[in-house]
């Protein structure tokens, strides 16, 4: 191809993002300045999406539409209504990420120390929004996110599932490490690679990934499981990429809010019980969604801390609270149950890379 051509591309390519940059300016426009329509955000992206087009036939990936989409849906909600968000912290954690890919860069983001101070942060209303972890492929149910329900009003408004991929940091070479940081949850999304790898390692839990990198950087011979975020954060070579255990290592985060979310299309309802206390009555709770045709798609029992032996149960079931099948079970379940609280309606999360 000679110069001539290859200059030609160049501005015709310059042309068409300038042509971009335009539409988007018209787009802000519109959503800033017409006051009926509603405030856009992630909520509602693959419906949205499908009703612009049929993206089986685009040679352009899914993946970046997504990506694309969803960062200008939530810069202009930013536009028109500025949003905090809490997240479980220090910055660089798999949640921090996970938050990133669920309302783009245009957000002000609150770390926070612990679980249940996302909780409180959305509940006197400091933050708009919250992210937590609820469950891992590998490691299974992040309890106390969901002993948090048991006293709180706050509703599930999303979840973002994401691909988890760990990476061993250290400045020195592999086989001179000692001492190897991370939260509890990674060493064991990679029990057996640090089992073949770095079998006289003394592992130290600590409270986060990032933690775990800081603690890195600051010690000889040593070494952190965490994500490239933190590596970039605080300048460590990646020694080692994708260790976890199993290649769909994948965890589901929630999005907390004060409002339930509109049906979709395409919902997940989570639900906590408490079933009666007499012989069977789990049994007898459970018979509603068969007989509807409600499929369950997660179930995990947790101590009341109320009295001895007894437990709540939080649900995953497909469909929404305003679906006729989930509005009969929802009042079958009533005649079984001492308590039935709906913890959200949502649409059902994608699997989302870092």
């Amino acid at each position: 191809m000679s110069k001539k051509e290859i200059n030609k591309q160049e501005q015709e390519l310059q042309r068409l993002d300038r042509q971009l940059i335009e539409l988007l300016e018209r787009r802000f426009a519109l959503t800033d300045h017409i006051a009926e329509l509603p405030p856009e955000g992630p909520e509602g992206l693959r419906s949205w999406l499908d009703s612009l087009t049929d993206r089986e036939r685009l040679t352009v990936p899914d993946s970046l539409l997504r990506t694309l989409f969803r960062e200008v849906r939530a810069a202009a909600a930013a536009r028109r209504q500025p949003r905090r968000i809490a997240y479980l912290g220090p910055p660089a954690t798999f949640t921090h990420q996970a938050a990133r890919l669920y309302f783009g860069a245009d957000v002000e983001y609150a770390a926070q120390a612990t679980i249940g101070e996302v909780f409180t942060a959305v509940s006197r209303q400091s933050c708009h929004f919250g992210v937590v972890p609820v469950e891992n492929s590998t490691e299974g149910a992040v309890t106390h996110t969901l002993d948090m329900f048991v006293d709180t009003d706050l509703k599930i408004r999303a979840e973002i599932n994401m691909a988890i991929h760990h990476c061993l940091l250290c400045r020195g070479e592999r086989d001179d490490l000692q001492t190897i940081y991370s939260h509890p949850q990674v060493l064991g999304q990679c029990r057996a690679w640090l089992r073949r790898h770095l079998p006289k390692a003394h592992l130290v839990e600590v409270s986060s990934t990032t933690e775990a990198a800081a603690r890195c950087s600051r010690e000889l011979r040593s070494g952190a499981l965490a994500g490239e975020l933190a590596a970039r954060q605080y300048n460590l070579p990646v020694a080692e990429r994708n260790i976890e255990d199993f290649s769909g290592n994948t965890t589901r985060f929630l999005v907390l809010g004060r409002e339930l979310t509109k049906p979709s299309g395409e919902d997940k309802t989570s639900l906590l019980l408490v079933v009666r206390d007499r012989v069977g009555a789990l049994y007898d709770a459970l018979l509603p969604f068969g007989r509807h045709g409600v499929n369950l798609t997660f179930i995990e029992s947790r101590p009341s801390k109320r009295r001895n032996w007894e437990y709540y149960f939080f649900i995953d079931l497909g469909g929404h609270v305003e679906d006729e099948a989930v509005r009969r079970t929802l009042d079958e379940l009533r005649e079984h149950c001492e308590l039935v609280k709906v913890l959200g309606s949502y649409p059902r999360g994608e699997t989302e890379e870092q």
